[in-house]
């Protein structure tokens, strides 16, 4: 059976996509699910899966080239089946090196061999490594692939280190040096068991104040407490104008569509957090576990919350509103470039612990570029946090098509009066921006009710 491979629709501000790297070689056998290739999006960079079984028969866009959305980039099929009438377009070269030689003196090319258009000047340098493939797993298991004979280096001759999120997570909080690690995963990417297995940093002995320091060792240096705050030296130039990375110009653009047509409305509450920190707090000391953020326990009670107030987990559709009856929220990760919204899917139904490994999972491989298509869209609410960045309370913007999304400020301790007496207490305060054509104010007033009522009594966060 032919299974063709196009150039997906990731976001519905997406109009053309960049082949950046091919995972899979023509000829190489592909199943349901494979990753095959990664794709830059005008938000991301996501890896593709594959839809059909068989051979990757033949790939339309090589690795560099832009094509809309929609245009075929490959062909999946049995080694048998003819694929000439599916396969017709010769694959667009990749983008030639920078350091690439001056061809030889020769005769003037005709138009038949005419060199291909050079990519944007947007596109990234190169292509990023392939991640291993993320299963559903649980919270505290990696997909460890078997060995191969011979592992790889684990630095690329670009210099950067290939590892899994959770191998770097593991590396910062036992000191290994993952430059110095001999990666066991695929093509010598570095994975957990690899890091367990070598030996941590040796940690600095620590010298008591005033005590003599050791002859020939160097002089420590203080660590302040928060980081300092540096003024740059004064530029020449009066003003400088950057152009917008491909991520900030589709900011540009979809924000516009949502705050313009979309009518917005504000409903903020501010919340008891006392025993749901004491609860975060308890849980982290667990050995073993995983670590619970605020913004895990409010994923929770926001997914819980929607299902009981269904009229937030919607959006226009047309002339209809569509309720959805699952909790698929989306999370906001700061990048450099701008701000991307990954998919934590059915976030009702998962537990505490494991919407812990997964949110930190996706918000890493967002950093990353290593998305992919299904994590990129779907999302019925989302969730932006900037509490921290010591923000108090602020309002978000709708990401469309949804209905809504919710503003999460700092738990910041403060007097509070409880039964005539003042004591301390800690306090966050959030902000429901809802779609005044999908929903009413009392709507989201109550919808913030539960939300509050839920991480009031955190317990219930975990039954």
């Amino acid at each position: 059976m032919i299974t063709k491979v196009f150039m997906p629709k990731l976001s519905d501000a997406m109009e053309t996509g960049k082949v950046i790297k091919w995972l899979k070689k023509e000829g190489d056998a592909v199943k349901g699910g494979d990753l095959i290739a990664e794709i830059e999006t005008d938000k991301a960079n996501v890896e593709l899966e594959a839809f059909g079984a068989g051979v990757l028969r033949k790939i339309v866009i090589g690795e560099g080239g832009q094509v809309p959305v929609g245009d075929l980039i490959g062909v999946i099929a049995d080694p048998a089946e003819d694929i000439s009438s599916v396969a017709a377009a010769p694959a667009k070269p990749a983008a030639p090196p920078a350091a690439a030689s001056a061809p030889a003196p020769g005769p003037k090319p005709g138009p038949a061999s005419a060199p291909a258009p050079q990519p944007a000047a947007a596109a990234p340098a190169g292509p990023l490594p392939a991640m291993e493939s993320y299963q559903s797993v649980p919270a505290t298991a990696e997909v460890v692939p078997m060995a191969p004979a011979a592992a790889a280096p684990a630095a690329p001759a670009g210099g950067r280190v290939k590892a899994s999120p959770l191998a770097r997570k593991i590396a910062g909080q036992t000191g290994v040096d993952l430059r110095v690690v001999q990666g066991t995963g695929p093509g010598g990417r570095i994975i957990r068991r690899d890091v367990e297995a070598a030996p941590a940093a040796p940690r600095p002995a620590v010298v008591p104040a005033g005590a003599p320091q050791p002859a020939g060792a160097p002089r420590p240096t203080a660590v302040p407490a928060r980081p300092q705050f540096v003024i740059p030296p004064r530029a020449e130039a009066e003003f400088e104008d950057v152009p917008m990375s491909p991520m900030r110009a589709a900011i540009a653009k979809r924000m516009p569509m949502s705050k313009a047509p979309v009518p917005h409305f504000y409903v903020t509450s501010e919340v008891a957090m006392d025993g749901a920190w004491s609860l975060r707090e308890g849980l982290n000391a667990l050995e073993g576990q995983p670590k619970i953020s605020v913004t895990d326990l409010v994923i929770k009670a926001v997914a819980l919350a929607l299902l009981k107030n269904s009229g937030i987990n919607a959006q226009l559709n047309g002339q209809a509103i569509r309720v959805h009856h699952r909790a698929h929220i989306g999370i906001a990760v700061a990048l450099d470039q701008g701000l991307i919204t990954p998919v934590l899917r059915d976030c009702d139904i998962k537990p505490l612990g494991r919407i812990a490994v997964e949110s930190r999972d996706l918000a890493d491989r967002a950093r990353g570029g290593k998305l992919r298509a299904q994590e990129m869209t779907g999302a019925t609410f989302s969730i932006s946090n900037l509490g921290m960045y010591d923000v108090e309370e602020f309002s978000a913007i709708i990401n469309p098509p949804e209905g809504a999304i919710l503003a999460v400020g700092s738990v910041l301790q403060k007097p509070v009066v409880e039964d005539g007496e003042i004591r301390v207490g800690r306090r966050m305060k959030m902000t429901i921006s809802c779609d005044h054509r999908v929903m009413d104010g009392a709507m989201g007033a109550r919808f913030l009710q539960d939300v509050k009522r839920l991480l009031e009594e955190p317990l219930r966060l975990l039954v």
